[in-house]
């Protein structure tokens, strides 16, 4: 007699659990995954938010400390807008040029500017500097066209000087800088931008979405708007920088970072 063999296998009912078994333990893996995921995305927004934020914060604060360095007399070493966000613009000297003066008097406000015997080796061709008259305390700037370097001359052909500077009005290579909010160009994402005296405004940092500026003046008086440069003593900045993207798990759909600190402006005041 041959044997039988009961040879069994597996019910439709059993493949149908384990086939659903399966999928629930897919599924849980994948939402660990996009989970995880989604996290390590934040994580970056947050570390790029922070660093933002600290950059601009450092910028504005070294910046701002500047203001009024060896800016003569006269000449308004610190502008405030209360423009919400604010502006703020500063103007202090590089300390490149070594008590340049012109050596002649100007004949016409067109002619190029004299100092002979002076090192003009800091300047080139484009660059923007001041020029001082100290018997007035008056003066502005302007852009370079070309530097004689031998014989110590000073171009200024593209434009034109608002008069004619009298012998010993000094020349000053100033840096003068505005620092704003841009968010109409990209409402999404606001930046700081920096903006030097004849150049075209730059990114600083992304997603700078607030700057507000309050000034302490010589009479302990805090305001937004200071009448005067020259009574400030303090700057506080305060600054809110937001994720590159909207969360869903916020009402406002960004997550922010708030960071402020205070400036002392020993530089305003002095003369």
């Amino acid at each position: 007699m041959g044997k039988i063999h009961n040879i069994k296998g597996f019910t439709i009912i059993e493949m149908l659990i384990a086939a659903s078994i399966s999928m629930i333990i897919v599924g849980s893996a994948l939402s660990v995954y996009l989970t995880q995921h989604k996290h390590l995305l934040v994580q970056e927004q947050i570390s790029d938010m922070q660093q933002n934020i600290r950059a601009s914060m450092q910028e504005l604060a070294t910046k701002i400390r500047m203001a009024g360095y060896n800016v003569p007399t006269g000449i308004s070493a610190l502008s405030a807008y209360n423009t919400n966000p604010d502006t703020i613009e500063i103007i202090y000297d590089t300390d490149q040029l070594d008590s340049v003066e012109i050596e002649h008097d100007m004949p016409q406000p067109s002619a190029e500017l004299r100092c002979d015997g002076h090192d003009l080796t800091p300047l080139h061709d484009g660059d923007w500097i001041y020029i001082y008259d100290p018997n007035t305390q008056t003066g502005e700037f302007f852009e370079v066209s070309h530097v004689q370097y031998a014989a110590g001359h000073i171009q200024h052909n593209t434009m034109p000087l608002s008069k004619s500077y009298p012998k010993g009005s000094k020349i000053i290579k100033m840096n003068k800088i505005k620092y704003y909010i841009d968010n109409t160009t990209d409402p999404n994402h606001p930046r700081l931008m920096v903006q030097n005296l004849g150049q075209p405004p730059l990114i600083y940092a992304d997603n700078i979405s607030d700057l507000q500026f309050q000034y302490l003046l010589s009479s302990g008086v805090v305001v937004d708007v200071p009448p005067l440069a020259d009574m400030v003593r303090e700057v506080m900045i305060y600054i809110t920088a937001r994720t590159d993207e909207p969360d869903d798990e916020f009402i406002n759909q960004y997550r922010t970072r708030n960071l402020q600190t205070s400036v002392k402006v020993r530089n305003l005041g002095i003369n």
